[in-house]
């Protein structure tokens, strides 16, 4: 049994969650979201409390409680605080802009690079170099962020590129060698 199954999810006062026909929903202030359930996990909704159970004791279905109750506990978590994620720009004449709802970034391209925002996420910029992406649901904040830095990944040489904001890229050595 998945030692992340077997933690019971609590449920805040302010969100409703509702097991119907194969799909769980959980609405909160900030929005809805809704997942399809599989039928080798058991779900129990006492209370404020939410519990998983597997139904057998293959290692697939051990890999899909521990996700499953993960999956539920971080859509309870979006819809009542959200999720954040921040990327930082470095490079000279590196800078981006929010228009609309589409992110514009000029990062050493003969043209500049257009990402829109999907339905649910919202991405400010602060400084030209700072981008945050918000939204409810984590994996969708998390392949929106993978996806503004795959424009310009950090380069080892010179640090250059678009990075998450706090990490660090490990700079080598460049060529030295003398003839």
């Amino acid at each position: 049994m998945s030692r992340i199954g077997r933690l019971p999810v609590k449920v805040p006062n302010k969100v409703t969650v509702s097991i119907d026909k194969g799909v769980i929903s959980v609405k909160g202030p900030k929005g809805e979201l809704c997942m399809p359930l599989s039928n080798q996990i058991s779900i129990d909704h006492k209370d404020d409390v939410i519990s998983f159970q597997p139904i057998d004791t293959s290692p697939k279905t051990n890999k899909l409680h521990g996700t499953y109750r993960a999956s539920v506990a971080n859509m309870i978590q979006g819809v009542t605080e959200g999720f954040e994620r921040k990327l930082e720009l470095q490079g000279v004449g590196y800078r981006c802009q929010v228009q609309g709802k589409a992110l514009i970034l000029n990062v050493g391209y003969s043209h500049q690079v257009t990402i829109p925002a999907p339905e649910g996420i919202s991405l400010s910029v602060e400084a030209n170099t700072k981008v945050t992406v918000n939204g409810i649901s984590k994996q969708l904040v998390g392949q929106i962020a993978a996806n503004i830095r795959s424009v310009r990944p950090p380069e080892p040489y010179k640090g250059k590129g678009i990075r998450y904001a706090g990490e660090y890229v490990r700079k080598k050595a460049g060529k030295t060698g003398k003839k």
